[in-house]
């Protein structure tokens, strides 16, 4: 396993009803609605909308109550991409960037911010990183998908060229890009007619983002940028139990463009994936074995998830304590650079 090769399996002492909350926990996952941005529709008029532009009070109450110590916020999906007008997406991400630092800054030592960016303009998204990065002191960024421009069913994925100043820009500042889910493009979803509650969480985010991740792995861009770290939610969109199967049959064809790395190193030394929303033992215990748990981090979801099922989960699951420890802690304190001494700027890449 990762960090000493360790059994991810527990004693007895990790049963339900046995173990009291683990405290000090970070989530890395954990979404706000700042600048305008609201929640998507099928969530309006419900819990989630009421609680997630809330961070002085009920929030901050669910944290203490179940461990977590401290939450990187990011900004609702799908969020600035899927704004169509460039300049617009530029004005508003920069809005909702000043927003969430005010957030944090009214309670520091409990949340830190990850970027929202206009990705409609790469040249732009750079920029606005850098600031966010070296200015407000955040931690990365949380990018909704793919980017729309001009009209709905258009979509920039990041594995285009266009985005070389971009993902420069982060192997430059050291800092994360969480690649979090939206769903498919309005004329991707016949697979979905008919089953409308297919097409999102269930889903369609799922194999939507999954499917992103591997283009940008195929294309090279970890070659071209071997220090960026790319983080997925959901312990990793199922990627992480089709590793051997997509490895063996890519190996079977010649890409355009040969990879340097099997595709199983560049899951295992440039991907982390967070237990957001997918709450479950085996599963993460499966995740552990391929990916090892250096490259797993605590997140809840919240409020489109509970804190107290992720955080209870967690803290009873079957797991050992050194890899409950990297995982609820030490992982996102090496990753977004959380600790003493860790003060805005530049952080470092994630040490391997």
């Amino acid at each position: 396993m990762g960090g000493g090769g360790t059994c991810p399996f527990h004693d007895r002492r990790g049963e339900r009803g046995v173990r009291a909350s683990v405290r000090g926990k970070i989530a890395v996952e954990e979404h706000v609605a700042v600048g305008g941005f609201t929640v998507p529709p099928l969530f309006r008029g419900s819990e989630v909308e009421r609680r997630i532009g809330e961070v002085d009070g009920l929030r901050l109450e669910e944290m203490e109550r179940h461990g977590i110590e401290v939450a990187l916020l990011s900004l609702t999906s799908p969020g600035v991409q899927a704004v169509l007008e460039v300049r617009r997406a530029v004005e508003l991400a920069r809005a909702a960037n000043d927003a969430l630092a005010e957030m944090v800054a009214r309670h520091p030592g409990r949340y830190l911010g990850l970027a929202a960016l206009p990705l409609q303009d790469p040249e732009a998204a750079a920029t606005e990183l850098e600031r966010c990065v070296r200015e407000l002191g955040f931690r990365g960024a949380m990018v909704n998908g793919y980017t729309n421009l001009g009209d709905p069913d258009t979509a920039l994925y990041y594995d285009d060229l266009r985005f070389e100043p971009f993902w420069m820009q982060v192997e430059r500042l050291g800092v994360p890009v969480y690649l979090h889910p939206r769903e498919p493009l309005p004329s991707q979803r016949r697979a979905y007619e008919g089953y409308p509650s297919l097409l999102t969480a269930a889903w369609g985010y799922g194999v939507e983002t999954a499917t992103h991740a591997i283009r940008l792995i195929v294309s090279g861009l970890f070659d071209r940028h071997p220090q960026v770290q790319l983080v997925l939610g959901h312990l990793g969109e199922t990627l992480p139990f089709a590793i051997w199967r997509l490895e063996h049959a890519f190996g079977r064809r010649s890409p355009a463009q040969p990879l340097q790395r099997p595709i199983s190193r560049y899951l295992r030394e440039n991907v982390f994936v967070s237990t957001s929303g997918h709450f479950s033992t085996r599963a993460m215990i499966a995740t552990i074995l391929e990916m090892g748990a250096d490259r797993v981090l605590f997140a809840a979801d919240y409020p489109y998830e509970t804190m107290a099922e992720a955080a209870e989960w967690f803290d009873h699951a079957p797991i050992n304590d050194a890899d409950r420890s990297r995982i609820g802690r030490s992982n996102a304190e090496r990753l977004f650079g959380v600790g003493p001494g860790e003060r805005g700027g530049a952080r470092r890449a994630a040490a391997r």
